[in-house]
């Protein structure tokens, strides 16, 4: 059964009069668009054949590097309004990594599709060589979704190995422990909040291209979010700060800000805290070539007021969460704004 929030008016949220905080946002499509260098991108033959057979040219970036979005959440919850955003996948997606799952089947039952592509193409890849039928993605899916979560096929091919849960809940450690970041940064926080030490890395370079171990290569691409620190000021205020080295600014980053967002609003009501800022640190940040139009629009339109997330209050556990415990209250965006995924990465 869904939890009903208490009402609360989002007229009542401290907003900054001045700026809309969104618009650091739109300043940063602009600072890509006016300033980013052109690069190339690694593609496989193989995808590089699907624009050709497409009759399309191959995509490129534009790319600026060192920059920083900051977003307090006393002025509300920041999902950007300039587009609709995805808010269910934003949280089932969460939800998955919190679990320390790495199998899409989690993903796949609850209708969310963001990691289809990742995990058909290593079953396209290998699956000639072990006698298996040609699928096509949405095939690959459905049989995903219909089988039992302990199948062969399920087990196997639904698996990415390399994802953030994994990293945060479970890191395999040498000595063959698996690692709870996440957990240990949760009581610590509760135990001592001024420790400066509350990291969680998912770059592992053990599963990275050339530099991992024999059987852990993985067509997943490297870690985009690298790693976050969760930091308590003020006495009693959590901050979340998350360094990511890659960033697609159009269709992932907005993505990202929600997510990690969310989180920062999870962990502060298990530890007791009040969340504070949300601070998005990146590295190489880029624009697609086909996704240019669709960025000329967005930063047409004027933000609206932030939304508000609401946490059912009674959960104190990490894992306690589950979908029917967030309330959006006050989302007003602008139409969405498709474009197409480039598939990048692989060997």
């Amino acid at each position: 059964m869904c939890w009903t929030p208490p009402s609360s008016p989002v007229d009542s949220m401290r907003m900054t009069p001045q700026r809309h905080p969104e618009q650091q946002y739109l300043d940063l499509l602009r600072d890509i668009l006016d300033n980013g260098s052109r690069k190339e991108l690694f593609l496989t033959d193989e995808v590089k054949q699907q624009y050709e057979d497409k009759g399309e040219d191959l995509p490129h970036i534009k790319s600026v590097f060192g920059r920083q979005l900051r977003f307090d959440l006393a002025n509300g919850f920041p999902l950007l309004t300039t587009k609709k955003t995805f808010i269910r996948g934003i949280v089932e997606e969460l939800l998955w990594f919190l679990k320390g799952d790495s199998n899409i089947k989690y993903l796949v039952d609850r209708n969310v599709h963001i990691w289809d592509e990742w995990a058909h193409k290593k079953y396209r890849k290998l699956a000639p060589g072990e006698g298996l039928p040609e699928l096509g993605q949405k095939a690959f899916i459905e049989r995903l979704k219909t089988e039992p979560a302990d199948s062969e096929f399920v087990q196997k091919w639904g698996e990415l190995v390399t994802i953030y849960g994994r990293m945060w809940r479970r890191w395999p450690a040498a000595d063959g422990r698996e690692i709870d970041q996440l957990g240990w940064c949760i009581k610590g926080l509760r135990e001592r909040p001024f420790r400066k030490s509350y990291v969680v890395s998912a770059w592992n370079p053990d599963y990275i291209y050339d530099m991992a171990s024999v059987g852990n290569a993985n067509e997943v691409p490297p870690f985009c979010h690298t790693t976050y620190q969760l930091c308590v000021t003020g006495g009693n205020r959590l901050n979340l700060g998350l360094y990511q080295r890659s960033a697609d600014v159009f269709l992932g980053v907005p993505f990202n800000i929600a997510s990690y967002a969310l989180l920062l609003l999870m962990v502060a009501q298990v530890t007791g805290l009040e969340a504070g800022e949300f601070v998005h640190t990146f590295g190489d940040v880029h624009m697609y070539s086909n996704h240019e139009s669709q960025i000329r629009e967005q930063i047409s339109r004027e933000p609206h007021p932030w939304p508000r997330m609401v946490l059912k209050p009674d959960i104190q556990d990490i894992d306690g969460f589950c979908s029917d415990d967030f309330t959006l209250e006050g989302y007003d965006p602008h139409p969405a704004l498709k474009a197409p995924i480039t598939n990048v990465g692989g060997f």
